[in-house]
């Protein structure tokens, strides 16, 4: 369970957040996706969280526009009014995170995932702080945690609130050494989302000794469902949350 004030406690039960909503039923990050996982017993929802040009925080993954077949184009060369205009007839729409919280906080938990790139200004990765937080809210929160695989801005975002959750998140090029390093100088760090392909007894043994939440991601078969259950991790991620779901029992 996520606890207020920068404190995590592991769950008596692994928890299944839908990734992206049930994003095989229907478009990753849309309402459509996101009310389709509500009809099963998820736990929660994770989604991706990049800006507009002018400065809206929206809901998408890529780092193109592909999707509205605009596949050189990004999202921040674009203001959210006409670039919401160009999802007609795609299949994905824009969500504003403003509406997202509007709609599903107090439904299920939240893992608001911030994408950073290497080609954005540090002013730009550290303006997407304030306008984050201030839409999730100032006092702590029990309900929504935020992860992302910038270290730097993960760093900015605790010393702008000591009360949101911050989470972690390593790709599957990464080491378990480098998992220690993070563990040894970021002790701030709530958790650490980590792919499946990355969790094994040793590392999940590693994070609980340091009282750290696990997240993995993303399990889409059977196989990989079974050994995040089996390890015990906090939360597990899904394409397919229905089978996570049946196989968790």
């Amino acid at each position: 369970m996520i606890t207020s004030c920068a404190t995590i406690q592991s769950s008596p039960i692994c928890r299944i957040f839908a990734h992206r909503g049930a994003s095989r039923q229907a478009g990753e990050n849309t309402r459509s996706a996101f009310d389709k996982a509500l009809e099963y017993a998820i736990d929660g929802l994770e989604t991706d969280v990049q800006l507009t040009r002018d400065c809206v925080p929206v809901l998408w993954h890529d780092r193109f526009l592909d999707k509205f077949g605009l596949p050189e184009l990004r999202i921040d060369e674009f203001d959210f009014d006409p670039l919401n205009g160009l999802s007609a007839g795609t299949g994905y729409e824009l969500m504003s995170l403003q509406t997202f919280i509007n709609l599903y906080r107090g439904r299920c938990s939240l893992n608001l995932e911030v994408k950073i790139y290497d080609r954005e200004s540090s002013q730009l990765q550290r303006g997407k702080i304030p306008l984050i937080l201030d839409m999730v809210g100032a006092s702590c929160v029990e309900d929504v945690f935020i992860s992302s695989s910038n270290l730097d801005w993960l760093i900015f975002a605790r010393q702008s609130s000591a009360c949101i959750p911050l989470f972690y998140v390593l790709d599957d090029h990464q080491t378990p050494g480098e998992l220690e390093t993070v563990l040894r100088e970021q002790p701030f760090l709530q958790g650490f989302c980590l792919p499946i392909s990355l969790i094994n007894p040793s590392v999940v043994k590693t994070l609980r000794d340091n009282d750290k939440s696990i997240v993995t991601y993303t399990c889409n078969n059977e196989a990989e469902i079974l050994k995040a259950l089996m390890l015990k991790v906090d939360i597990l991620i899904s394409d397919d949350p229905q089978l996570a779901l049946h196989l968790r029992g």
